[in-house]
């Protein structure tokens, strides 16, 4: 029946043929990580949120090495006049303008980059790891069943219940107040706010993987519920929770900001941050708008690019929307 074919619609079906192979031969041996990579290279969100955050990252961990003004040195006091409220704005020496202290404005930005993503990091790192420790261990409880944990699991999540029954906000400034003003205890607060999302997230997971196939599988074989729980159902269980932690990155930078905004962050001045330099600006809203404008900007462009990237990774990786 080959034989009766023209040559051009002979090569049309051969090709035809090998393009089938092919993609039969990439569906089987593309992982969930690999596909979920391959559809973020195709997603337009995707690719803003990481220019954004490649942007930014690169800003924090070069920009302080370029800066053209000590951030702290208050160069062009003199040229302030406080009851003119005049303040000089962007010019060839000073692109950003400076502040109502005489500082470059310019060099602030660029520093205090570094010091909003170290705070952004830190924050969501010990929301994460706390978290995930409360998750785990109650998801694994739940799993293994039994009086006892049953018990451990009720525990826990009525502790992270009590948690979640308290505005994120409100938690992340008693715990700001009850500390004391300090770079470290915002790292605190806004970790703590962070960490009943990721405990209840990870949990869930967990327990929607203790019913799969391979776990079914595993206990038949003989092995023991708790090695399947730690290094069968937790691994495959942390892929929303990877996700979650790009969101909650952006949430953090704004909880940051908001407790520097109320007087809670770190009380050394010369060292600038987006949220301090916020709150120093509203006394000057009227003169200088811009003191403003620049941080809130910064805070909302790299709110912005956490968020595109961390709803990206969320749908690559959902099962459902696999072809």
């Amino acid at each position: 029946m080959s034989d009766l074919l023209s040559p051009g619609r002979k090569k049309a079906k051969l090709d035809r043929l090998a393009e089938l192979s092919a993609a039969h031969d990439d569906e089987r041996g593309v992982s969930l990580w690999q596909e979920a990579f391959r559809r973020l290279r195709r997603n337009p969100a995707a690719i803003v949120g990481t220019v954004i955050l490649g942007v930014f990252l690169l800003i924090a961990l070069v920009g302080p090495f370029l800066v053209p003004y000590d951030p702290a040195a208050q160069l062009w006091k003199d040229e302030i006049r406080e009851a003119q409220a005049f303040y000089p704005g962007p010019r060839a020496e000073n692109w950003f303008g400076v502040d109502h202290l005489g500082r470059d404005e310019f060099s602030r930005m660029i520093v205090g980059a570094r010091q909003t993503l170290l705070v952004g990091v830190v924050a969501t790192l010990i929301g994460l790891t706390v978290g995930t420790l409360i998750g785990g261990l109650a998801g694994a409880a739940a799993g293994l069943g039994g009086r006892w944990g049953r018990w451990v699991d009720t525990v826990l999540m009525r502790i992270v219940d009590m948690l979640l029954a308290l505005p994120s906000l409100l938690l992340a400034i008693s715990i700001a107040a009850l500390l004391g003003a300090s770079l470290t205890t915002v790292m605190i607060a806004v970790g703590m706010v962070s960490v009943p999302i990721f405990a209840r997230l990870l949990r869930g997971s967990m327990l929607a993987q203790s019913n799969s196939d391979y776990v079914l599988a595993a206990t038949s074989l003989g092995v023991r519920r708790s090695k399947v729980a730690l290094t069968h159902i937790l691994p495959n269980s942390l892929a929303p929770v990877i996700v979650q932690s790009t969101l909650t990155l952006a949430t953090a930078i704004i909880e940051v900001a908001a407790l520097s905004f109320l007087g809670l962050g770190n009380p050394d001045a010369s060292i600038p941050e987006w949220g301090v330099m916020l709150a120093d600006a509203q006394r000057y809203l009227d003169a200088a708008p811009r003191l403003a404008i620049l941080p809130a900007l910064g805070i909302i462009i790299t709110a912005l690019g956490f968020t595109l990237l961390g709803e990206a990774m969320r749908e690559a990786l959902d099962p459902k929307l696999r072809k």
